[in-house]
């Protein structure tokens, strides 16, 4: 592909404003910091949302409405609402799975879709079968575009089998997670092995955690994929200097696809790569 879909993870549920002062909590400060990303590149914002006061994760509804509404007021960025629920607890699983789907009712034009269980620093994220199977068909009836997210080579496999059953329509996204504790390493053999075994039809992305984001994105760039940059993955612009913002991230980003003579995609190429229908809710205008 000639044209590369930079995503912004700006906020993610782990980094703090002890680690970065930068890092947004508020619906305006994670909404305003996806704007400066479309700005600097960004064709599609990754959501996570917080306690405003406290900067714990959240899964309230009201948040994640109040930071796609004013996303949307601003800018015709994607937006893509986390569905990870790491911070949901509940009975069982069939409360943890609606409530973790509440974000799909707002119709974002994307939702992140985890495939795949697996220890997640320091707990277990559980992702079981019956969990992928009834996001991707609500998600389906929405009409929101599932970013399925892999962390490890086995998760794919299992993304496979949900696409092979027609719960996710073509074409599959997928964002390949590397450098996350206990999940596979973010090294070229792993990226290259990852690639290997993805759907030949389907859109891809790729992250790496800290100092891996530069050189795996780069990799990405090269092998044909998309990239996500921006706070949930990487405090720092290199060793020793926290990045001023997630834009910056976004910069890196534009001047590696750019200098490996690639083109940054709009907001418009991006749902065009990723099939998305054109009467997904919008409330920009640029006039």
């Amino acid at each position: 592909m000639d044209k590369v879909i930079i995503t912004a993870a700006v906020t993610g549920s782990r980094p703090t404003k002890e680690m970065n002062p930068a890092v947004p909590y508020s619906p305006a400060e994670i909404a305003d910091a996806a704007v400066a990303c479309w700005r600097a590149g960004a064709a599609v914002a990754h959501v996570h949302v917080r306690d405003p006061q406290t900067g714990a994760p959240s899964s309230e509804l009201p948040l994640f409405e109040d930071v796609l509404t004013r996303i949307r007021q601003e800018c015709d960025m994607l937006v893509n609402l986390t569905t990870s629920g790491l911070n949901i607890m509940a009975d069982s699983e069939d409360e943890v799975i609606e409530q973790r789907l509440e974000p799909v009712t707002l119709r974002p034009d994307i939702c992140s879709l985890d495939i795949g269980s697996m220890n997640f620093q320091d707990r277990p994220f559980v992702n079981s079968p019956r969990w992928g199977q009834v996001a991707a068909q609500r998600m389906a009836d929405y009409g929101v575009k599932p970013e399925i997210e892999v962390f490890d080579v086995g998760h794919i496999d299992q993304a496979r089998a949900w696409i092979d059953a027609g719960w996710i329509a073509p074409p599959p996204y997928f964002q390949l997670c590397m450098g996350v504790r206990w999940g596979i390493p973010a090294s070229p053999e792993n990226l290259l092995f990852m690639h290997s075994k993805l759907p030949t039809d389907c859109q891809w992305s790729v992250l790496g955690v800290g100092r891996h984001q530069l050189p795996i994105i780069t990799m990405g760039v090269l092998l044909g994929g998309h990239v996500r940059v921006g706070f949930e993955d990487n405090l720092f612009r290199r060793k020793g200097e926290p990045a001023q913002s997630n834009a910056e991230m976004v910069e890196l980003a534009v001047d590696v696809i750019q200098v490996l003579q690639k083109e940054v995609a709009t907001p418009e190429d991006a749902r065009a790569m990723l099939g998305l229908k054109k009467n997904q809710p919008q409330r920009w205008n640029a006039d």
